[in-house]
């Protein structure tokens, strides 16, 4: 088992890795050639210019001002500085919504950490239980429950604790939801005007043999919603002409880049070979290939565009209908349209950035049999995950590694080796293995069909969180236990087995200690270095860029990444929650990390990360719920851990935790999970009465009208934009109905629920 000293040695190494990320970050960040990368988000607001464009050439790349370097800490009172309303309006709601999900950790392991260390570590460590048995132990499990002897009246403190840690969490978490629903509300009232406040998607629009898509749709709105119906753009499956575009994108990449080395070295012309890869073929010049190539996927470009825009058949069931009003866009997204709760389904549209066109395409009667595709899939991914992860934690033990290879037990004694692969290695090899983990969850989503890039990342959010649950937390702990223990169960009685489990449970608390390390401050530390965008920027910069055009495209400023920073800090909650009662020292490792991260993550928002949508905090639902089944989760392990100490007068009590602590999630699902997830009629009717007020001669139509065509269809170089053809009008004008089939009768159309009738009499009263 790990020492103290073993767990100062790793502290130690993880604390000169951060220090040394930070030095580097310090030098790298005031350097002029450096400049885009660090501070990208505000040259993309136009409000910073290259350092580059004056001064002496020397000046251009290094920094001279030699008391830059002596302040290379000045950048995180910085970070702190920007007010959070103004922070919100320089990142967005979900930046400053992120941020807080750090505040909550501190918010709550801070108290929670003065009463552990002044109340339960004296009454754990003032027993010598561990010292009398014959259980593999260290100084830290001395600190822990496991020190206790079973039947002990002092379980009370531990149960005592466990309420007031319940008590507290839910205090906090209810405080923040309530803050969260507010500043969201407050968001959507004072932001300025956006396509989707004012638009549906709609989608399963039931099949007509006598009218298209686009036509089924404006009738069906201007005969259900005759006063608030604006306009409408029907979906086309533009996938491939999406992947005609990116090839063209490539090769344009190429020709640029085989025309600036033809530019420096104009005696040599470039030649490639057109074989697989370039390694074989015939070699030709690298210039005309490329042009050639281009050329060719301009012509197939504007013709797939011309078929995309004509062919009626190209057209997916489903639409973004856009209203006169936000009250009419709300009332339009919360109501079922028909008597049929299966067809002419309506939600609220993503903003347009947020979008992911590929998978409006699919149909939408074959979204249930992706999602069972993909429940079945995500289960055998976590499931045998397990296997790898067996491994890390037998790394772990210094005695089952000696075991496995004999002959480097004396380089493995060494006291730096020891340490190095007790402290480090354990958390690097297991953050290798998961390295590549949100990359397949990411297109598990996307094969399961939603529709917007945030409903992506929630999703794949979800599935890491659920995986890190079973594979890091649970699997670390079964595992770590079987490994650890094997020798005591085969000499103990099957009785003796539960609680060997039980006292072992806090035994793991030393791996988690080390994977905070490497995991949370070296990691943390780690990205604000940035060090895999410098290295492309810079590359990029000397191989591709020719103008400024260029070197903007050049910088990555990235983005926080949801779907795994998020399932990231649930891990840590998760870890808290359940060794604050069990092993308190661990609580101290992970407020480092929540007051890290908080000041090194407002720094990259504030600088560096350009969101790629603003979903004005959607995800708060999902922070609150896996908090929360992090709590429930703690209270049921101390309950486990607690029946094999022979507490039983406790039980009843601690059954009772758990309840309530469901209670309390059900209370905030019903009071604020509505702000979240509907838009109060109230709050749209005061919005478009003010901006009424304000611009009564506004032109919504113009505003809307282009709003969510495809990007493919806009502002390409290619060809003139086709969105004229995507059937959109100057006014809402009925087109007279071309239905010859039964569904024409007066009777309800069995498939739109509208009527005939309902539509003649409309036609009437129109001047």
């Amino acid at each position: 088992m790990a020492t103290i000293s073993d767990i100062m040695v790793a502290a130690a190494i993880n604390i000169l890795t951060a220090f040394a990320f930070f030095v580097a970050f310090a030098v790298l960040r005031i350097q002029p050639i450096n400049d885009r990368v660090y501070f990208p988000k505000w040259y993309l607001k136009g409000l910073r210019s290259s350092p580059t464009h004056t001064g002496a050439f020397v000046q251009k790349l290094v920094n001279l001002d030699f008391r830059s370097y002596v302040r290379f800490l000045s950048w995180m009172p910085a970070a702190l500085q920007m007010p959070e309303p103004e922070l919100i309006d320089h990142a967005g709601l979900d930046s400053a919504a992120y941020l807080r999900i750090y505040l909550i950790g501190l918010k709550i392991f801070v108290p929670i950490s003065f009463l552990a260390f002044t109340v339960m570590v004296p009454v754990n460590i003032t027993n010598g239980t561990l010292e009398h048995s014959n259980l593999t132990y260290s100084n830290i499990d001395k600190l822990s429950i496991s020190n206790i002897p079973t039947g002990s009246h002092r379980f009370w403190t531990h149960l005592v604790m466990a309420y007031a840690f319940t008590f507290w969490t839910c205090y906090v978490l209810k405080k923040e939801y309530e803050i969260i629903a507010s500043m969201r509300l407050h968001f959507l009232a004072s932001e300025h005007r956006r396509p989707d406040q004012f638009t549906v998607l709609v989608r399963n629009v039931p099949p007509d043999p006598d009218e298209s898509v686009s036509e089924l749709v404006e009738h069906f709105f201007l005969v259900n919603h005759p006063d608030h119906y604006l306009t409408h753009q029907v979906v086309y499956n533009a996938n491939k002409l999406s992947e005609l575009v990116e090839e063209k994108k490539k090769n344009q990449n190429w020709l640029d880049y085989y025309q600036l080395k033809s530019s420096r070295n104009q005696s040599r012309k470039p030649s490639v070979k057109t074989g697989f890869l370039g390694l074989w073929g015939k070699t030709v010049d690298a210039i005309d290939l490329y042009m050639l190539k281009i050329e060719r996927l301009s012509k197939e470009i504007s013709a797939e565009r011309e078929k995309t825009a004509k062919n009626h058949k190209s057209a997916v069931p489903a639409a973004f209908v856009s209203f006169r009003t936000r009250w009419g866009a709300a009332v339009c997204a919360q109501t079922q349209q028909t008597r049929n709760p299966t067809v002419w389904l309506t939600e609220w549209a993503p903003e347009p950035r947020d979008v992911y066109w590929h998978n409006l395409a699919i149909p939408y009667v074959s979204l249930a049999i992706r999602r069972l595709i993909i429940a079945v899939a995500f289960f055998f991914l976590t499931f045998f995950f397990m296997i790898p992860i067996a491994f890390v934690q037998s790394l772990a033990n210094i005695e089952g590694i000696e075991k496995a290879v004999p002959f480097l037990k004396a380089l493995i004694e060494m006291k730096v080796v020891k340490s190095f692969i007790q402290g480090f290695l354990p958390g690097i090899a297991l953050k290798i293995f998961l390295l590549f983990l949100p990359t397949i969850l990411m297109l598990m989503s996307k094969f399961e069909g939603l529709s917007s890039i945030s409903g992506l990342e929630r999703r794949s959010a979800t599935r890491y969180y659920i995986f890190q649950f079973i594979n890091v937390f649970l699997g670390s702990i079964i595992t770590g236990t079987a490994f650890q223990q094997l020798d005591n169960f085969i000499h103990q009685s099957a009785n003796e087995i539960p609680k060997t489990i039980g006292v072992s449970i806090p035994m793991k608390a030393t791996f988690f200690i080390t994977y905070i390390m490497v995991d949370g401050w070296a990691g943390v530390a780690g990205e604000i270095l940035r060090l895999k965008p410098l290295i492309i920027y810079h590359l990029k910069n000397f191989f591709l860029v020719k103008t400024e055009k260029d070197r903007e495209e050049a910088m990555d400023p990235g983005s926080l990444g949801f779907n795994t920073g998020e399932p990231q800090i649930q891990l840590y909650f998760l870890l808290g929650l359940v060794y604050a009662v069990v092993t308190p020292i661990l609580l101290p490792f992970i407020i480092i990390f929540f007051g890290l991260a908080y000041i090194v993550y407002r720094h990259q928002i504030i600088n560096v990360y350009n969101q790629e949508y603003e979903s004005a905090a959607a995800f708060w639902p999902d922070v609150h719920g896996r908090i929360i089944t992090a709590l429930v989760v703690s209270q049921l392990l101390l309950m486990g851990l607690l029946s094999t100490k022979q507490a039983a007068q406790s039980t009843p009590l601690l059954i009772t935790l758990p309840v309530l602590t469901i209670w309390f999630h059900r209370f905030c699902k019903g009071r604020y999970e509505p702000a979240f997830v509907r838009y109060p009629l109230q709050e749209a009717m005061m919005k478009d009465t003010l901006e009424r007020t304000k611009e009564p001669n506004l032109n919504l139509k113009d505003y809307l009208q282009n709003a969510y065509i495809h990007p493919v269809f806009k502002g390409e170089d290619d060809s003139e934009s086709d969105a004229a053809s995507l059937d959109f009008d100057e006014e809402p004008v009925l087109v007279p109905t071309k239905r010859q089939s039964q569904r024409s009768t007066p009777f309800p159309s069995i498939r739109s629920g509208s009527s005939q009738s309902l539509l003649s009499v409309h036609l009437h009263s129109q001047p």
